[in-house]
């Protein structure tokens, strides 16, 4: 880049970007000298103007708004303590401030006190799961997503028909073993396109895939696309699995990546939508992108010769951790916000029908008659 600056010793403007003579950038008035001709600084750069570029929507979806509200309001309605399925959503933050609150997170549903509530994640659980609490006389809070429920009803819906289900999804993901183990004998994981060439299938004229609703839309149907490739009369499910919200913020993403320098998606690891965030902002032309759980772990040193920063934030993150990262944004500089805009949300969710019960008395009934039974 070029600099003008006005000479004051009435020879032609000197146009060096750094003062030979005094060695001092804009905005110092130029001395006299002889500059000579015209002439750039090829090692030399500017100070890049700074700006932030904010996704929306981005942060919580209507599913996991619901399962966090589900989860209050139980405590507030039936006190501490409430026992949680894993985690209601795949948030480091929204976890251990639900436990300051009085939640008890297990692993699985053996672990809850007979007499007590759980309540079932966002995610989603196999009947297996419904059977073991009705076993363990536990009350039971049913938190997943209406739009993961969707997914498990199409799974009974087509292995009621015989067909062989073929899923999309990342092995060992709690959604994918709650819709699997719907029709296990019907279900058959397909873990990306790479994946494809494993599958097995009775009837290659009866099959359909369904799909993790958290999954990148783009390797999703890349998935697909390899999959009629083998099998041309793949049927499609109704609706499109793949979430509303999830959508929504990989296009967010990839209207603001190829304007960013670095892209910072707010979430937590164990998060699916919002690793796919980072593989999306990179693949949208973003330079560098990271994942980060709050403004606590971003390294000064990503920084380095960047003028824009997208930022964004996956369906579980609450608003409180973005605004931490904008902070400490505009603390280094970077205080001009612009929101990109891809869609408007309105979506929401009834909370569950559970809440309107006394759980507690049904809980406490349970192992009461069970003590009756035995004497």
């Amino acid at each position: 880049m070029i600099v003008g600056r006005t000479a004051v010793s009435g020879k032609p403007p000197c146009r060096t970007d750094i003062c030979p003579v005094t060695h001092r950038p804009d905005p110092w008035p130029c001395l006299p000298c002889d500059a000579g001709p015209p002439r750039t600084m090829g090692t030399m750069t500017t100070p890049t103007s700074r700006r932030v570029l904010l996704a929306a929507p981005r942060g919580y979806c209507a599913g996991v708004d619901r399962a966090v509200i589900a989860v209050e309001k139980a405590l507030e309605q039936y006190g501490a303590p409430v026992y949680v399925r894993h985690e209601i959503v795949h948030n480091k933050y929204v976890v251990k401030t639900l436990e300051k609150k009085g939640a008890i997170f297990v692993d699985e549903t053996a672990e809850v006190p007979p007499g007590n509530i759980v309540i079932f994640s966002a995610h989603g659980v196999a009947p297996v799961v419904h059977e073991e609490a009705k076993r363990g006389k536990l009350a039971t809070i049913d938190a997943t997503c209406p739009l993961v429920t969707k997914v498990h009803k199409e799974a009974v819906r087509y292995a009621k028909e015989d067909y062989d289900i073929l899923l999309i999804g990342h092995e060992g993901h709690e959604e994918v073993i709650g819709t699997s183990g719907e029709a296990p004998e019907h279900i058959t994981l397909v873990d990306g396109p790479d994946d494809v060439q494993n599958v097995e299938v009775r009837d290659p004229d009866k099959v359909v895939w369904l799909s993790q609703t958290t999954l990148s839309v783009d390797e999703t149907m890349e998935t697909v696309d390899a999959l009629k490739g083998r099998y041309p009369n793949l049927l499609s499910p109704p609706s499109d699995d793949i979430c509303y919200a999830t959508q929504n913020r990989q296009t967010a993403v990839k209207q603001m990546g190829a304007d960013s320098d670095l892209v910072i998606v707010v979430g937590s690891k164990n998060s699916s939508n919002s690793v796919r965030l980072v593989e999306v902002a990179l693949g949208a032309g973003a330079k560098d992108a990271h994942l980060v759980d709050g403004a606590e772990e971003i390294d000064e040193s990503w920084l380095e010769g960047v003028g824009t920063v997208g930022v964004t934030s996956g369906a579980s993150v609450p608003e409180v951790l973005v605004e931490g990262v904008l902070e400490w944004l505009a603390q280094r500089g970077y205080e001009d916000v612009e929101t990109v805009t891809a869609a408007t949300e309105s979506i929401h969710f009834s909370l569950p029908k559970e809440l309107r019960r006394d759980l507690r008395s049904e809980a406490k009934a349970a192992t009461d008659g069970e003590s009756a039974a035995g004497e």
